[in-house]
């Protein structure tokens, strides 16, 4: 009779421990999950974001390093276009670097609590936390997360499905969809490092221009002068109800041509493009802008109330307008393609 009793007794604790080691409900993971972002010092983590906005995908390679609190590196390389972008946050405030033409931009900004980002584990995690309609499913290796974006200038992809893995909660696969479900935006996440370790000049401005600069050489403005005439004039192909394209003016700069295009109608703008020289070493100090980084897909933009400017290669494109939103700014530079322009 006390055999059986043992036996039942262990019988019990077996099945306590099995039960303890089952599924875990939504609130259990998103409780390990907000525990991981605020027991953390940092990561490192690289990841290939694929976009298909436009009429073909485009691949591009991510580097992220955050040391908390509130320093940030995100280093953005596609090599097809031979681009490679930097947001930079340190101590002294938030940066963009575009290493190729040896400029950078300095903001007083909030990025990037300002806004969710796909590429930054804590954001993904804010996401999920912020929505109170969020869906849950376990598979045998992830957890899975449907969610609203909170993109604070593109409301054309509200949804988004994001992947965690089971061992150590790190993020493992994002899609961000349209209305329509249509994924329009992938991040696969290769490599994750919780609690990374970082030296004491990670995130200094002139280091990571200096290093990024040896990965995508600086451009030769004699070999601009050779090329800057023949740059492809691009349009928006998303449109503005009420608004027509014009009048094209193309104007002869120092550098080569700059063409403005006018847009007319209930809702005016112009949309300049240029050639841009590359900045002389001596004049690398950033231009202070009153404004904010934008993440365009592509590039990354600085965005003020009445214009938009990014760089696509080396041809600089300012979308200025006293009449569109900021929403509508972003979204026709995510639009703006080579398109035959009708005359």
């Amino acid at each position: 009779m006390k055999r059986k009793r043992v036996i039942l007794f262990a019988g019990l604790i077996l099945m306590f421990i099995l039960v303890g080691c089952g599924a875990k409900s939504q609130e259990d993971v998103l409780k390990d999950l907000n525990s991981k972002v605020e027991s953390m010092n940092g990561y490192k983590l690289d990841a290939t974001m694929t976009l298909t906005m436009g009429t073909e995908a485009q691949e591009y390679k991510i580097e992220v390093w955050h040391n908390k609190p509130e320093n940030y590196r995100v280093h953005m390389k596609n090599a097809e276009r031979e681009q490679s972008q930097m947001i930079l946050r340190n101590k002294d405030g938030v940066y963009v670097l575009t290493p190729a033409l040896n400029k950078s931009f300095k903001f007083q900004s909030d990025w990037p609590k300002n806004s969710s980002q796909p590429y930054l584990f804590e954001s993904l995690v804010q996401d999920i936390l912020e929505d109170d309609e969020v869906k849950f499913k376990e598979t045998d290796d992830h957890y899975v997360f449907e969610t609203k974006t909170r993109y604070q200038y593109n409301k054309m992809l509200p949804i988004q499905e994001i992947t965690f893995n089971k061992k150590d909660l790190s993020p493992v696969r994002l899609e961000v969809m349209d209305q329509d479900r249509n994924v329009k935006l992938t991040v696969e996440f290769s490599k994750v490092e919780f609690d990374a370790k970082f030296d004491e000049g990670s995130f200094d401005l002139n280091r990571n221009m200096t290093s990024a600069q040896m990965e995508v050489p600086v451009a030769s403005n004699k070999e601009e002068e050779a090329t800057d005439v023949d740059f492809t004039v691009k349009v928006p192909t998303e449109e503005i109800p009420g608004t027509n394209l014009v009048d094209e003016e193309e104007v002869v700069t120092k550098n080569g041509k700059r063409v403005v295009l006018t847009y007319d109608g209930e809702k005016s703008f112009t949309l300049m493009q240029e050639y841009v020289a590359v900045a002389e070493t001596a004049s690398m100090a950033p231009t202070p802008v009153n404004g904010d980084p934008v993440d365009l897909g592509f590039t990354i933009g600085v965005l003020t109330d009445h214009s938009l400017t990014w760089t696509d290669g080396n041809v600089e494109f300012m979308i200025a307008s006293n009449d569109l939103t900021r929403e509508e700014m972003v979204m026709l530079a995510k639009s703006v393609q080579s398109v035959a322009i009708e005359k």
